[in-house]
């Protein structure tokens, strides 16, 4: 006998077998042992959960001459006629390949005749939303008062696109994705009854790339048998054949983005792609990975809700001590962007590089969360003692405990040079080179300055900014986050080598404020003359 595949080689003949939809299966046995059957039910779901199956097992029980507990006997003629196809009372059509009117038009008159043996005549149409409107009209009318005798079920993953009025006339059944749990255990059943040594990491890993789907599981458990036929089926020949990843890679990803080293990224997935990994699985799990992170990070017993060994746990574990959460959902916010794009381009390899990079990079981004990911790793400079760039070390610490919860949060302890106390003069300095004060402090709050007023207006040795919005003028003074006086004050020092203080000021109809004006060009005015008499 030639070789058939495990999924249709262990598909369920009774509702016992039928694994992860129990309420369905406990609703339709009642109905056939209370002898309220409908007229037409819809089951709808993703891929291989079982709407098929069902619908099979369904259509046996109906005409079993000796049902047991809703189930079909499997032994009297009935049974063994439609589970050989050869009973013209069960009929599966395929509505991909029969879409139109005219089949439906067969479905109808066939709908006529008494059935040849049993009860019931079950019509299972299979992608039922790929009926044209023509058809679903033409089935409309029968599918609302059909014979005592008929039994219609449609199946669909695609429920959207089922009309109302088709909806309205069917009681539907809606298919969950089966858990990682149950279908491992399923899997253990088929390699015990197929005498397969397994590792259960394997079957594990085998489950979750199945997303919810059991046909889905057992095709790949048919692959990784196939590859190493006779041999014990083990985690890494998973991954062989699956083309992933050990979690390992992951962390090595991970802590190579945390030191901000695009170098060690890239040459991690060079060796990925070397591998022959498949690259959207990649980042798929590298999702994933970053998901249990943030779980570990925020969940008191992640153990209960993240499927990884205890040697895994403890090292992602040591992980989320060294990320925020926020930078952790800005990791998982890029890379779904990412997964969405690799599908349709033929540069994946380039795109996840300039991700990565990004990722080790936040100062490419001014997203908030980004800039939080920047004061993360001021923090780690400024605890190994490092200094960054012409930025003072106060202003670090300043920012740094900001981050880290505003005034409750400990002061850094950084020796500053102090400064001497700029003059009025001075303050005339700072409305010379306001411009380019302006251009050396970084987004957002450069564009909030581009219209503000820089004044003394009553206050000799400080700068007064005044706002002309008000809204401006609360983001900038009510920053919970980070001090932008400090920033102004720090940016002032980085140009005149004075300290200069700064004071934030709301212009009003009662109360308006005058720019200083920049020194020299009355002079130069002065030195401007005009000849009238000058020939044109």
């Amino acid at each position: 006998m030639a070789y058939q595949a495990l999924y249709r080689k262990f598909r369920p003949t009774k509702f016992e077998d039928v694994k992860g939809q129990d309420a369905i299966v406990e609703t339709l046995k009642n109905q056939i042992e209370g002898d309220r059957v409908g007229h037409a039910y819809l089951f709808c779901g993703t891929r291989g959960t079982g709407k098929t199956t069902i619908a099979k097992i369904f259509a046996r029980s109906v005409n079993c001459e000796h049902p047991v507990d809703g189930s079909p006997c499997g032994e009297c003629p009935s049974c063994q006629a439609i589970q050989s196809g050869a009973s013209l009372n069960v009929q599966e059509i395929d509505a991909a390949s029969n879409t139109g009117v005219d089949n439906i038009r067969d479905i109808i008159e066939d709908t006529a005749f008494t059935p040849a043996q049993g009860r019931y005549k079950v019509y299972i149409i299979d992608e039922v939303h790929m009926l044209s409107a023509g058809a679903f009209n033409a089935l409309l009318k029968t599918l609302e008062e059909p014979p005592a005798y008929v039994i219609f079920i449609l199946a669909t993953t695609e429920v959207h696109k089922i009309p109302l009025t088709i909806l309205s006339r069917c009681q539907r059944y809606d298919f969950k994705r089966i858990s990682v749990d149950t279908i491992t255990a399923r899997l253990q059943e088929l390699m015990d009854a197929e005498q397969i040594e397994a590792e259960e990491k394997a079957l594990r890993y085998i489950a979750r790339s199945a997303d919810g789907a059991m046909r889905d599981a057992l095709s790949l458990l048919d692959q990784c048998i196939a590859f190493k036929f006779g041999e014990k089926l083990t985690y890494d020949l998973v991954l062989d054949v699956l083309g992933a990843v050990d979690t390992e890679i992951f962390s090595k990803l991970l802590r190579s983005i945390l030191d901000q080293n695009p170098l060690s990224c890239i040459s991690l997935l060079d060796e990925i792609v070397m591998q022959g990994r498949e690259l959207v699985q990649f980042m798929t799990d590298f999702n994933w990975y970053l998901r249990n992170l943030l779980l570990v990070k925020v969940a008191e017993h992640a153990e209960d809700v993240v499927d990884m060994s205890s040697e895994n746990l403890a090292r992602i574990r040591e992980e989320a001590e060294r990320a925020d959460e926020q930078i952790i959902m800005r990791y998982i916010r890029v890379i779904s962007e990412l997964t969405g794009k690799l599908r349709q381009t033929s540069q994946k390899r380039v795109m996840i590089e300039i991700t990565l990079i990004k990722l080790c990079r936040p100062q490419m981004e001014v997203s908030q969360d980004a800039i939080l990911d920047r004061l993360r790793a001021v923090e780690e400079k400024l605890e190994q003692g490092a200094g960054v760039g012409n930025i003072s070390p106060e202003l670090l610490a300043r920012a740094a405990a900001a981050a880290g919860g505003g005034e409750d949060a400990p002061a850094q302890k950084v020796k500053t040079v102090p400064l001497p106390a700029a003059i009025p003069a001075e303050v005339q300095e700072v409305a010379n080179q306001w411009s380019t004060i302006i251009m050396s402090i970084e987004n957002p709050l450069k564009t909030y300055l581009k219209n503000a007023i820089p004044t003394t207006q009553g206050e000799a040795n400080k700068l007064l900014v005044a706002f002309t919005n008000e809204n401006t003028y609360h983001c900038v003074k009510d920053n919970q986050q980070i001090d932008q006086k400090v920033l102004i004050e720090e940016a002032i020092a980085q140009v005149i080598h004075k300290s200069v203080e700064v004071e934030f000021k709301l212009q009003t109809p009662d109360q308006t404020f005058t720019a200083v004006p920049a020194s020299g060009f009355d002079e130069i005015q002065m030195d401007i003359e005009i000849d009238d008499d000058e020939d044109q």
